[in-house]
């Protein structure tokens, strides 16, 4: 069922895990002054209620997280690194040299266990001075900081890093400006032209960074990323169809772009519609064009639908992109409909559109874990963990045998973190449970759950065992 070279995993984001937020040189990102998670608004410095700045403290504990992850087996490891560890303000001539050598332990630690890392060179932890005075992806000269920072961490890391995301889920942009592009301005009050011209300059960025990239060293794979959650028709109702497909089409456009490196035709009609024209440079077509991305990666937790009144609908809860719940489906505490079938149609409709590797870079359950003390040691017996996990890794497998080039699987949060969504402790992901609570209390020991062992042997067996 699953490749040999299968690449099995797990995931983090360097603002969720590392803490030491402004310590050897870092500066402030966005993340610092989102408290309350990515949905709810910024407050006008850090404070103390906001759980990022200390994290998992991953920063001065990541040798013994990297052990734990070799013990699992793990093929790749997925992170981020911190752009403001790099340029704190984001706009300076010269990198911060204690920022550049972090990353140097921590691929090397990786790499000491035979772990290839998987990084994300902007996963929503833009310098919170490039939003500030730049107005984030509005202004095109941020395609100017991006490609300084990709410039200096390719070059940093060119033998230590094979796999690279340019963006992550850069979709997310259409309903949370802030965070995925660092725009000061409510998503209310942003035109769709503004919306669209930031969108480009992160398109422009990315594809630079493709070129940059393989120019320094062609053995890089790099790849797009993209919050991928299938719309299905509410009813099959032909009018419920097509508001289904048109709604896939708002996130299809970006994998368009990466993919086969030019605006499709049906993002070229919304423009004419509503009379929006986009500032478009010479060269930058071209560069679109010639630099499209070696392998798709996607996260995945849910489907949603569509239809044609969507107002008469109940709403889906818990994600960033919206639509309606389907009443097919169970959800999670947070209201996350659980739907692992989708992500094998996911797969499938992805592979035949666009015919690029695909990676599955996030997956999880998000849950409330209850730990019980036995023999001096806490025990989390995370069942409803592994029975989510099971299920969605199975539907790669038959997404695999569907014909489907999926490349590798990373468990989002394999260490428990602080939710994007929401920024609370208590939101878990993890295969290892971190002792900290949405309080800031807790010693931060790991302790193992149920779930690690059953990964452990999921990889030991590649997939045979689920």
């Amino acid at each position: 069922m699953f490749p040999e070279d299968f690449l099995w995993g797990g995931a983090v984001s360097a603002n969720q895990c590392e803490g030491a937020y402004r310590e050897d040189g870092k500066g402030l990102s966005i993340q610092d002054v989102l408290p309350h998670g990515a949905l709810i608004g910024r407050t006008a410095a850090p404070t103390e209620d906001n759980l990022k700045l200390v994290g998992i403290d991953f920063y001065h504990r990541y040798k013994e997280d990297i052990r734990l992850f070799a013990e699992l087996g793990f093929k790749v490891f997925r992170t981020s690194i911190a752009w403001s560890r790099i340029y704190p303000q984001g706009d300076e001539k010269e990198p911060n040299e204690a920022g550049l050598r972090f990353y140097d332990a921590l691929f090397d630690e990786c790499r000491k266990y035979g772990i290839e890392p998987l990084v994300t060179l902007s996963h929503y932890e833009t310098p919170l001075h490039l939003s500030e005075k730049y107005g984030g992806w509005l202004n095109r000269r941020m395609i100017e900081f991006y490609e300084r920072y990709v410039r200096t961490v390719f070059e940093r890391y060119k033998d230590k890093v094979r796999y690279w995301l340019t963006f992550n889920e850069i979709n997310s942009i259409l309903v949370s400006p802030f965070i995925s592009g660092a725009i000061p301005i409510p998503r209310e009050q942003l035109t769709q032209r503004q919306l669209y011209q930031a969108i480009h300059h992160e398109l422009v960025a990315s594809a630079l960074a493709v070129k940059i990239g393989h120019s320094i060293n062609s053995r890089f794979q790099i790849g797009c990323m993209v919050l991928s959650m299938p719309v299905y028709p509410l009813t099959p109702n032909p009018e419920d169809v097509i508001a289904a497909m048109h709604e896939d089409e708002k996130n299809a456009a970006f994998l368009e772009i990466h993919a086969r490196g030019e605006y499709p035709d049906y993002l070229k009609q919304y423009f004419r519609r509503e009379g929006i024209k986009l500032e478009i440079q010479s060269g930058d077509e071209e560069l679109l064009k010639d630099n499209t991305v070696d392998f798709i990666s996607i996260s995945y937790y849910m489907s949603t639908c569509a239809a044609a009144s969507a107002g008469e609908h109940e709403q889906s809860e818990g994600n960033f992109l919206g639509g309606i719940r389907n009443p097919t489906l169970q959800s999670t505490e947070w209201g996350w409909q659980i739907d692992p079938v989708g992500l094998r149609y996911a797969l499938n409709q992805i592979w035949k559109l666009y015919h690029k590797p695909i990676f599955v870079v996030e997956n999880g359950l998000g849950a409330y874990d209850t730990p019980k003390e036995r023999n001096g040691t806490l025990v989390i017996e995370d069942d409803y963990r592994i029975a989510y996990l099971r299920e969605h890794i199975r539907q790669v497998g038959y997404a695999i045998d569907d014909g489907v080039h999926v490349m590798g699987y990373t468990v989002w949060g394999c260490i428990d973190l602080v939710s994007a969504s929401t920024a609370e402790m208590e939101k878990r992901y993890g295969l290892i449970f971190v002792d900290r609570r949405n309080d800031g209390t807790g010693s931060l020991k790991r302790y193992r759950k149920k779930s690690f062992e059953w990964y452990r042997q999921v990889i030991a067996s590649n997939g045979d065992k689920l």
